[in-house]
């Protein structure tokens, strides 16, 4: 038995050292440094809600050194913010979905005391989620482990050393989470190409309700001025019932249709004014940056 935990022992040790290779010390904030990840040649990714400036940021490399880093671009709806660095690290194996119970390890970094690490489990894995920052990770994946003040950002691996994503607190109040690596990915790619993530919006403020024959629909509580839905002719009051052909009972059902159209795109609503059902085509806009 004894002989067991040692090896178990010298494995997670193992699998720790190695993902530290990849594992940075971001410096850009007061008082404490985050971690981050060196996703690609040049490119660190860390947790956005850590980055508190965009100038004098430096990064602690694995070898102990310091380098000076610039912000590409962030992305506070997923947590996540691109930084770029003249530094490269090993090239990272992903892991495919994991499965609730399974080992984890948050690996972090300081300049004081180097590689740090963290084991627990994944608690809970589910489908595309939305956060309440209103970005959408591809997967909910919980974490049973704790975050220290600088943990987030780091990588998160299983015990192959394969990598789950990076951590976040900032996400959810019950418990960290990893940000998957498919979502980790899809935001730097469209960070790296425009320099932010562009989401669409229609310009409403809704409200569900039930119509009175057991109908759901959603309330327009507000339309913002010169906004996509004022130009289309939108009014306080209508009940949007269905977008671009789909149901709509619910503000994240708005979302989903937006997520699968590209800004520009034109839409067709149907909603209830005065009684009677009302089309109205709609151009997708570019919800505007900090909203």
């Amino acid at each position: 038995m004894a002989h067991e935990l040692a090896a178990h022992s010298a494995e997670l040790s193992s699998v720790t050292a190695r993902a530290g290779r990849s594992v940075v010390a971001v410096h850009a904030r007061p008082r404490f440094s985050s971690s981050g990840v060196l996703w690609g040649p040049g490119v660190v990714v860390t947790a956005e809600h850590t980055v508190r400036r965009e100038e004098d940021i430096t990064v602690t490399l694995p070898d102990g050194s310091t380098a000076a880093a610039s912000v590409a671009g962030s992305d506070a709806g997923t947590d996540i913010a691109v930084l770029k660095v003249e530094s490269n690290g090993p090239a990272l194996a992903i892991a495919g979905e994991p499965a609730p119970g399974e080992l984890a390890l948050a690996i972090g970094r300081s300049q004081d005391s180097g590689v740090n690490a963290t084991m627990g489990i994944v608690s809970a894995v589910s489908g595309a989620w939305r956060t309440w920052r209103g970005g959408r990770l591809d997967r909910y994946i919980r974490l049973d482990l704790t975050l220290y003040p600088g943990s987030s950002g780091g990588l998160v691996v299983n015990t192959e050393g394969e990598t789950i994503g990076i951590a976040t607190s900032a996400l959810s109040r019950i418990a960290g989470l990893a940000i998957p690596a498919a979502t980790i990915q899809r935001v730097l790619d469209e960070i790296l190409s425009s320099g932010h993530v562009a989401r669409g919006y229609l310009g409403v403020g809704l409200q569900p309700v039930e119509l009175p024959n057991h109908q759901k629909g959603l309330i327009v509580l507000s339309v913002g001025e010169n906004g996509p839905a004022a130009k289309a002719g939108v009014l306080l009051g209508d009940i949007l019932v269905s977008l671009d052909g789909t149901s709509v009972s619910d503000t994240d059902d708005i979302q989903r249709i937006l997520e699968a159209r590209a800004i520009g795109q034109s839409v067709e609503a149907v909603a209830i004014r005065g009684g009677e059902q009302r089309k109205i085509v709609v151009t997708i806009g570019e919800r505007p940056r900090g909203d």
